[in-house]
Formats: C-alpha cells, structure tokens, sequence
C-alpha cells in the first residue's frame, strides 16, 4: 500500500519484519524478496536513487542497453505493489534500537511536514549515496550531460569511454593517483581537470607528463554540447577544451546519517557486512552503494535479495515448522 500523510497513522501500530531505507534497485529487490517470502515490508524512499537519472544502463542483464535507470525503478516498484508491501516517501531521520525493534521516525512532505515513527524487528539501510558534481554557477549546466556522456563511474561505464576524448574531473589528487592511470585501461586521451580546487603535487605532475596526460587547473566555466552530447568545456579564461566524453570523481556522500548512533564497523565510509549484508549489528543489513564493493545496479539488486533471504532464515527459524492440524491425531490437536 502506498502511504502517505493521510494514511500513516495506520501503521502505527504495526510492526514490520523489515523496514528497508531506500527505493533503488537494491532496496526494491529487498522489498520483492521479502514479500515473497511472505513478510511484512515497507521500503521507506527520499526520492530519485542514483539510478534515477542514469540515462541509459548498458550492463544490466537482460534489459536493452538503452533502458533508462527511472524505468527500472518504475518496473521494480510495479513487482513490489503487486505483491502488497508498504511503501512511503519520506525522509528517515533517526533510528532508535528498542532491544528487539527500530523505531524508526521519519519526515513525511516536504511541507507542512508531520513526522510518525514506525517499527520493524529488522533494519535494511538501502539509502545509497550522491555524487558531488563539478561546482558551477549553473549547475543544470551539469546535469545536462550527467549520466549522458559524462559518468560517474568507471566501472559502469568505462567501455562506454574507450578510446575518445576523456575529461577526468577530480577533487582531489588522491583521486588522480587513484582513478586515472586505471581510466587509461579504456582510454589513454585523458585531460585531467582540477577546477582549481586544489594544488597537484610535483611528483605527480611529472608522472602525468610522462604518460601525456595534460593538466588543466583553470577552472571550469561551463560544458559544452548540445542534446545532451557534451563536447568539452569552456574555462573561466575563455579557452575551449574538446571533449568526447568525461567521468567525474569528487567524492560522494553517503545517505546514512539515521546509523550514526550505531557503531558499525567501517572501512573508507563504506560499511563491512558478511556476504548476506549484515552489519556488525545482528538486525541491521547493508546493501547497495553504502557497503563495501562495487557500486553497481546490478549488485544491488543481488544484495537486497541476500538480506532478504537471510531475515527470512531467521524468523523461519524462530517461528518453527507449521503443523498440518487435521491430520494430527486428536489427542495433538487438542493440544
């Protein structure tokens, strides 16, 4: 059921098997498994996952390559009303560990807000990150290209790079030493840009050259393009660099401050599971962007099918074989 302002207060009450923060891939694969199992679930959404606004995904399984991230969403979220799970846009804003629950109180409407607190026995944290974007004065500017021609990711996308032109635009050095010489494995036309946000190292300005990679730490003005096609970039001194394509690395930020008050162990930012996606917290799972991994669609989707799975093993496990009533003995049923 969908809730809503007007309809929350009904499950007030109610205490979920699972609660799974996030409606992207990973947290709508979670919500299928979890009723199909025939749990109780609701998949609580901010709105617009990463996925959101990928243009296109080449390297989903089975989807034509031209299939745009929303309509995965859109399908995944059909499969999960088809199959009765409570779903509820709203920010969560903290969660409280009560010994054999979370509850977990939320931000529901962006105005004239309410906030509700809702319970589950298990927390699935499903709420991915955000990419930070070249700072510009007209950032639509940005997201004219964003997840057309200039990515966000290397591994998602890298073929999609091969042999052109490549913007590389980073936010720090450590980003340079760590994402450029492996982007040179699609591609080794790469122009590195710092948008003056930081100084570049002389070591490595020598180990760029001696590669061919060229510098540029004038800031950027705006990109360049049409219909969506980014061709390069304008800088703020006038000067044009010709583009075929880019990938952004400026870091991320991670939707997960409701765990604050869990010490869950870490490992870069990411959060460490086992291989079902439990946290260092028996009852709080990790999937997706926000564990340890690759931070693909794909793999998102696979884990929120191993956490589910696995809180299913455990309540199976703690409710016990259903017995066949009419045809124990008398004496048993009676029992």
């Amino acid at each position: 059921m969908q809730l809503s302002k007007g309809n929350v207060s009904e499950r007030l009450d109610h205490v979920y098997d699972a609660i799974i923060v996030g409606g992207g891939a990973g947290g709508l694969s979670a919500g299928i498994y979890l009723q199909r199992y025939r749990l109780s679930s609701l998949i609580i959404d901010k709105g617009k996952a990463r996925s959101f606004w990928m243009q296109e995904l080449h390297n989903y399984l089975g989807l034509p390559p031209d299939t745009p991230g929303r309509v995965l969403l859109q399908q995944g979220k059909k499969h999960y009303d088809s199959l009765d799970g409570d779903f509820l846009n709203a920010y969560v804003e903290e969660v409280v560990d009560e010994g054999n629950t979370f509850a977990v109180r939320v931000k529901v409407g962006r105005q004239n807000s309410i906030y509700s607190v809702l319970r589950a026995k298990y927390l699935i944290a499903a709420s991915g990150i955000i990419d930070h974007l070249p700072p510009l004065e007209n950032m639509q500017n940005v997201f004219e290209y964003a997840g057309y021609n200039l990515h966000v990711c290397m591994v998602c996308d890298g073929y999609e790079m091969a042999d052109k032109l490549c913007g590389f635009f980073a936010g720090s050095e450590a980003s340079i030493e760590e994402m450029v010489f492996n982007l040179s494995w699609f591609t080794p036309y790469i122009t590195i840009f710092t948008h003056g946000l930081f100084t570049v190292s002389a070591e490595l300005r020598s180990k760029l050259q001696q590669y061919g990679y060229r510098l540029v730490e004038t800031p950027i003005k705006q990109f360049l393009g049409k219909n969506h096609h980014m061709t390069g970039v304008e800088l703020v001194d006038g000067a044009v660099v010709e583009l075929a394509t880019g990938l952004i690395s400026m870091g991320s930020r991670y939707h997960n401050t409701y765990l604050e008050k869990f010490n869950l162990e870490r490992k870069g930012g990411y959060l460490v599971t086992d291989q079902m996606g439990r946290t260092s917290h028996p009852r709080i799972f990790a999937i997706g962007d926000l564990k340890v991994g690759l931070n693909q669609v794909v793999i998102a989707a696979g884990d929120g099918a191993l956490a589910a799975t696995q809180i299913w093993r455990e309540i199976r496990r703690a409710v016990g074989a259903r017995p066949w009533l009419s045809n124990l003995p008398s004496a048993l049923q009676q029992r």
